[in-house]
């Protein structure tokens, strides 16, 4: 399909093959840029213009869907990654959009200063981060998007626009969670707060328990989120609380032990043992539960972000709050029906919602179910089964995970579906931007 869109441009002639974090996604370029600068980020978008191509920025390669790749130019983002100013007074910080949340967060720690809320993974950049509408966890924060303060968007023809809430404000509304539609993000602005430490405590709880006092713990808690894990009545929970209180409880051995270690290298090899031998899957998983309680306290960017070195690909769900128990329960039932020998834990956080016509947090309280599969392991009978529990409730998939909607049933889902249209109407007439994926999900511009 990608090849057709560009095929109303030009075909490729040279071509340069990119492949994503999670090893699903591969396409091959005509041209590849580096741009280091703004006026270069122009020049490339320019140049794609005369040339008849579509274009596309790639960042770090962490969305698991096609949404970055392209047959016409690519612009990797790697030379375009520092930190452009700093207002201490407002604690804002304007970034290059190839900067890393990993790079950003040590900046904002130099500084005495955090973002509110983090995912879990810092590789990403903050561009594609915030683009796919990527977050944490807490009923009372919004996702990565809602930080933003500003941005600046090279559009279509290779303008300029620097939108905020007292500038050019429906690109603002929209382009904060654009998905690359819009535009190619140039730079964003953020708004931070003074640094804080959190206290995680971790521990292992039974499912059912969980699910019976899930509005105590998520509404008491400044961040809370839980692991599933398949084929066991286990979960993995984790509660995160603002605190006064110093670093301490995890000396850095313990945390090379269980985040290194433990979280990644064992678990690496069960997930290889399990892919070789599925029957030994329910076994292993009772492993997850037994590693007891952690109770400690770090800086907020520690506590958030964790290694992840074993690759996957990944579905993620965004449905209302109060349906969440019944649909982790039609997951669980799914599996256990299925025959599948699921290795990883699924994954439930919760967002307060947002006014970003395209956020998957759009309007209310949303309750998030990750599902993963090990890399090189079947995943579409797992995914497609999770997605038809998901359907029905209005879920809205994550953009840069996995998923098999189309803008026919998107749009139902978003009430200001319309809205971002008309900015993408503005921003890229010609469809400069398209590719397969942005067809699908969006419709043609």
């Amino acid at each position: 399909m990608g090849a057709d869109i560009n095929r109303r441009f030009r075909l490729p002639l040279v071509t340069s093959l990119w492949t994503n974090w999670g090893r699903n996604q591969t396409c091959a370029a005509e041209a590849v840029d580096h741009p280091g600068d703004e006026s270069e980020l122009v020049a490339s978008v320019k140049a794609a213009a005369a040339a008849g191509q579509t274009v596309k920025a790639v960042g770090s390669g962490h969305s698991f869907t096609d949404i970055a790749c392209t047959y016409g130019r690519r612009l990797v983002l790697d030379r375009y990654a520092e930190i452009v100013s700093v207002d201490r007074q407002r604690l804002q910080v304007t970034v290059q959009a190839g900067c890393t949340i990993q790079t950003l967060n040590r900046k904002l720690a130099e500084l005495g200063w955090a973002m509110p809320n983090l995912g879990d993974i810092e590789y990403q950049t903050i561009s594609g981060a915030v683009s796919t509408a990527t977050h944490g966890t807490g009923v009372r924060l919004g996702g990565l998007a809602t930080q933003v303060v500003g941005l600046e968007l090279v559009t279509g023809d290779g303008s300029v626009v620097r939108a905020s809430a007292d500038e050019e404000r429906e690109v603002f509304a929209c382009g904060r969670v654009g998905l690359g539609a819009l535009g190619v993000l140039s730079t964003v602005t953020l708004q931070c707060v003074p640094a804080f430490n959190l206290h995680a405590v971790e521990e292992p709880m039974r499912l059912d328990h969980v699910l019976e006092n899930l509005d105590s713990y998520v509404e008491d808690n400044d961040h809370f989120e839980f692991y599933y894990v398949p084929h066991t009545g286990w979960t993995l929970t984790k509660r995160n609380n603002r605190t006064d209180a110093p670093v301490g409880g995890m000396p850095r051995w313990k945390e090379v032990r269980d985040k290194v270690l433990f979280e990644n290298v064992a678990f690496g090899v069960v997930c290889r043992l399990g892919r070789r031998r599925p029957s030994l899957v329910p076994r292993l998983a009772h492993l997850a539960p037994s590693g007891g309680r952690l109770d400690y306290v770090k800086p907020s960017h520690r506590t958030f972000v964790t290694p992840r070195l074993v690759h996957f690909v990944e579905m993620e769900y965004s449905i209302p709050r109060a349906a969440l128990p019944d649909a982790l329960v039609a997951v669980k039932d799914f599996i256990d029906r299925s025959g599948m020998m699921i290795s990883f834990p699924i994954e439930v956080r919760f967002v307060g919602p947002d006014d970003i016509p395209l956020s998957t947090a759009y309007g209310e309280q949303r309750a998030y179910c990750a599902v993963h599969r090990y890399v090189g392991e079947p995943f579409e009978q797992y995914f497609r089964g999770v997605e038809a529990i998901m359907d029905p409730l209005g879920g809205r998939p994550h953009w840069g995970k996995m998923h098999y909607q189309t803008a026919a049933t998107l749009a139902p889902r978003y009430p200001e579906w319309g809205r971002f249209q008309a900015v993408r109407r503005r921003t890229d007439p010609d469809g400069r931007f398209r590719n397969a994926y942005l067809d699908r999900v969006l419709g043609l511009p």
